[in-house]
């Protein structure tokens, strides 16, 4: 994104921001927001926390990974395609948003593209009248789930790879996605770019200088032309990022900040990318993907390679609890379902999740804090333990530190602390500590560095009837909006 734009874009969240509530509690109180904030959309994407991808193509057939592009259409034919089943599934695992591979590497278009015959068009799935991304679409919305679409920028089927005509083409396909199926949350761009391929019987390598061939800076306005409303995930955003893995886990530290000009897309710094910047001009979400199999398209010998309800679980923490959205893989199989081992697993891991976070045994606790923005009661530390992301405790003007304790009304026993601030005014903890208490003596329960939108700890099991969490450097008045105490569930 060109300098111009983003700060086009950052002002434009600014003065969106502007006209959201700035409300800490029962009044309006003018909480100074940093200088670098997210969108309102932005906001509510990382509110989501956990959302799906679809790993589906002519690679299910031939059992790759990825396709080399000369791969007949006429391999693509799944014996029960349900995507109501992909959805049903998807939501009642807890996640709100499924992105497809409308086009991976290989260049087998899932929709019946008029810019290729290499497309479902040319399958016998559905006598080739099928359009999978559109029943995909339309199953998402029956299930509330957005809908998010991922096109390959390298194809190594096209003759024209390479070349400033291909450019062209991918603009063409981008068009086609963007304006025939509706609103569209997110396009999902990565960075393969090129090597050896088919590429219209070429049979050749091909290589591409990666920070100018894609001109990303005209596809990405092509995006927003068409689709305003959708967010943009990149190595380098501008809106949503790759953590820097494909593992699932972002850092001990992760900001949600980077400076988006100096990352090349296919060619970022991957430390950089999983633990943010702090000085960084731009707020990018970080975005942790990870399959819930070895690979990302299905292959019937990894059918006893699912990732256990235990590892999702330890995925979770280490991604949504450090700042991150969870993008979580489920690949069909071939008749063109969800397999069992993958569902069976999801489910047991979202009854972990939704037993562990059940009671916060924070509530009822009397609050109080060292200072508050204003002297006002609207930003006292009872905001943070209301179960209301709207309001907050934040520390007086000035500050850049802060204490916030929490008297229960009797001891209970715990494992798990959860921490979030109000990103919407920005990211401002960089390092805090959590103490308990019990009759005169305080005890270190954990330490850490930045919060985000959340923060969980796992902790020692711990009994305690007085809990603090102890801000000890920001580059703002620290503010909190939700504090937790939880216990794991047994299974966890």
């Amino acid at each position: 994104m060109s300098p111009g734009a983003r700060d086009s874009r950052r002002a434009g969240s600014i003065a969106a921001l502007a006209l959201l509530p700035l409300a800490c509690g029962p009044a309006d109180v003018p909480f100074a927001p940093n200088d670098v904030v997210p969108s309102p959309e932005q906001v509510a994407y990382q509110r989501q926390e956990f959302v799906g991808f679809i790993h589906f193509t002519v690679n299910t057939f031939t059992d790759r990974e990825w396709g080399y592009g000369d791969e007949s259409p006429s391999v693509f034919d799944p014996t029960d395609l349900d995507a109501g089943q992909w959805a049903a599934v998807a939501s009642k695992a807890g996640m709100k948003e499924l992105i497809l591979t409308a086009k991976h590497h290989d260049g087998f278009t899932l929709w019946p593209s008029a810019l290729t015959d290499h497309s479902v068009a040319a399958s016998p799935w559905r006598d080739g009248r099928g359009d999978l991304v559109r029943e995909f679409v339309e199953a998402n919305r029956r299930h509330g789930l957005a809908s998010g679409l991922y096109l390959s920028p390298w194809d190594r089927n096209h003759a024209d790879y390479g070349s400033p005509a291909y450019l062209d083409y991918y603009r063409g396909q981008l068009r086609e996605l963007l304006t025939g199926y509706g609103e569209i949350a997110e396009v999902w761009f990565d960075g393969a770019n090129g090597g050896d391929g088919y590429y219209g019987g070429a049979r050749e390598e091909r290589r591409i200088d990666r920070a100018t061939y894609y001109d990303w800076d005209g596809t990405i306005a092509l995006v927003r032309s068409l689709q305003p409303g959708a967010l943009i995930f990149s190595d380098a955003g501008p809106d949503i990022r790759w953590i820097g893995n494909e593992h699932g886990h972002a850092g001990e530290t992760n900001w949600s900040t980077i400076d988006a000009r100096g990352v090349i897309i296919g060619g970022a710094d991957p430390e950089y990318l999983n633990t943010g910047d702090p000085d960084g001009a731009d707020w990018v979400v970080p975005q942790c993907d990870v399959s819930i199999r070895p690979g990302w398209f299905y292959h019937e010998s990894e059918d006893d390679r699912v990732k256990t309800p235990h590892e999702l679980v330890d995925l979770y923490y280490r991604s949504v609890g450090r700042n991150c959205v969870l993008l979580l893989n489920l690949p069909p199989d071939r008749r063109g379902r969800l397999h069992d081992n993958d569902i069976r697993a999801l489910r047991e891991f979202r009854r972990i999740i939704d037993a562990t976070f059940a009671v916060n045994l924070i509530a009822g606790a009397e609050a109080t804090a060292d200072s508050r923005w204003g002297g006002e009661r609207s930003t006292g530390a009872a905001n943070a333990i209301d179960s209301d992301l709207d309001t907050f405790w934040a520390a007086a003007a000035g500050r850049r530190a802060g204490v916030v304790e929490f008297a229960l009304p009797e001891p209970v026993r715990f494992d798990r602390m959860q921490l979030q601030e109000p990103i919407r005014y920005g990211q401002r903890v960089s390092s805090f500590r959590v103490e308990a208490g019990r009759g005169d003596d305080w005890q270190v329960l954990a330490r850490g560095t930045t919060i985000g939108h959340k923060r969980i700890l796992r902790i020692e099991p711990t009994t305690a009837d007085r809990i603090r969490v102890v801000i000890e450097e920001a580059n703002n008045a620290p503010a909190l909006n939700e504090i937790g105490l939880f216990r794991a569930a047994e299974e966890s």
